[in-house]
C-alpha cells in the first residue's frame, strides 16, 4: 500500500518510486511557481504595482490582468511590468532547480498549465515540455485570422522598451529595478503599442482566456511529443508526479493522471500539494499523497 499519512514514509516511498520508474511524467500547476517565489500579492505586488493599486483599487496582479483599463497605453504599462517580472526577471527561488535535480537522469516529460517558462529557464529539455495555456513571452493578434492564424510572436524586446519607457531600469540579470528618484509612468508611449505585423490588429498576450487563444505550430508539436511519450510508456513503470495542481482546470492534468494511473498496469500516482493532497479510492493503493510545502518536499527528495 503506497497511501500513508506518515510524511517520512511518503518521502521514502516517493524516492523509491522515482528511482525505479522507467519514466516520470510531471504535471505542474500554479502552486509550483508560487513556491518558486511568484507571489502575485503582498510585497512583490506593492513594489511593482503600488501605483496601479492606488488608482484602480485592486490588490493583486491576477485581478489587475482583467481590469478594463481606459486605453492601450495603460493596458500595456501594466502588462509589460507583469510580463517582465514573471517571465524575464530571475526566478526568485530554487524550487524548479530541485525538481530538475530529481528527474534529470530519468526519461521525463512535463505537462504544465504555468505560463512563466520556468521549466525551460531552469534547464529542462525544451523538447520534453508542453505548455498548454500559453506563454508570457509571446504575443498574438487580438483577432487571429488569415496570415496571423496559428502564429505567435516573441515579445522580449518590445516589453523591454515598454518598461524602460515607464522609468524602470533593468539589471544585467534582467531584474526590474525601481529607481529611487524617478517618477514612474503608468502609460507607455503610443508608438510602443504593438500591432500584429501580419494582420495589423492590436496584439495581446498569448494566454488562454477565450476562443481567440492561439495554439501555434510549437504548441501542436509539443502536444504531439507528449502524446507520443504517453504511447511509448503506457505499458512501462511510470510515475505520474503531480506538483501543486489545483481544481481550476483539473481536466488538463489531474483527471487524466488519475485515469491513466487506473488504466496503466504499472503506473504510480504521486500528488504533492499543501492542503489538497489526495487520490480517488480507485487508485488509492497506487498513490503517494504528500500534504506539505512542495519546496521542502523536493529538498528532502534530492538531498
Amino acid at each position: 500500500m503506497k497511501y500513508t499519512e506518515n510524511y517520512s514514509d511518503q518521502i521514502r516511498a516517493l524516492r523509491r518510486e522515482t528511482d525505479s520508474a522507467d519514466a516520470v511524467i510531471i504535471g505542474a500547476g500554479a502552486g509550483l511557481s508560487v513556491s518558486a517565489g511568484y507571489v502575485y500579492t503582498g510585497e512583490r505586488f506593492d513594489k511593482y504595482f503600488g501605483d496601479f493599486a492606488a488608482k484602480y483599487h485592486f490588490s493583486d496582479m491576477y485581478s489587475g490582468g482583467f481590469y478594463p483599463y481606459p486605453d492601450k497605453e495603460t493596458f500595456w504599462s501594466f502588462w509589460s511590468r507583469y510580463i517582465w517580472i514573471n517571465r524575464y526577471a530571475p526566478i526568485p527561488s530554487d524550487t524548479y532547480d530541485m525538481l530538475l535535480e530529481l528527474v534529470k537522469d530519468k526519461d521525463y516529460f512535463v505537462l504544465t498549465t504555468n505560463v512563466d517558462h520556468c521549466f525551460q529557464r531552469t534547464g529542462f529539455d525544451r523538447e520534453r515540455l508542453f505548455y498548454t495555456q500559453g506563454d508570457y513571452g509571446l504575443l498574438q493578434s487580438s483577432d487571429p485570422h488569415g496570415a496571423s492564424a496559428h502564429k505567435t510572436y516573441e515579445n522580449k524586446e518590445i516589453i523591454r522598451k515598454m518598461v524602460l519607457a515607464q522609468g524602470y531600469e533593468i539589471a544585467e540579470d534582467n531584474e526590474l529595478l525601481v529607481p529611487e528618484t524617478a517618477e514612474l509612468a503608468m502609460r507607455i508611449p503610443t508608438e510602443l503599442i504593438p500591432y500584429c505585423p501580419d494582420d495589423g490588429e492590436p496584439m495581446t498576450t498569448n494566454l488562454r482566456a477565450d476562443d481567440n487563444f492561439v495554439e501555434d505550430k510549437g504548441w501542436y508539436r509539443a502536444a504531439e511529443r507528449y502524446s507520443e511519450f504517453l504511447r511509448e510508456h503506457e505499458n512501462g513503470k511510470v510515475l505520474f508526479l503531480e506538483c501543486a495542481v489545483g481544481m481550476n482546470t483539473p481536466g488538463i492534468i489531474k483527471f487524466p493522471f488519475w485515469r491513466m494511473t487506473a488504466q496503466w498496469p504499472y503506473a504510480i500516482y504521486a500528488c504533492l500539494n499543501r492542503g489538497e493532497a489526495y487520490a480517488p479510492e480507485e487508485i488509492r493503493e497506487k498513490s503517494i499523497c504528500i500534504d506539505g510545502d512542495i519546496r521542502r518536499t523536493l529538498s528532502l527528495l534530492v538531498r
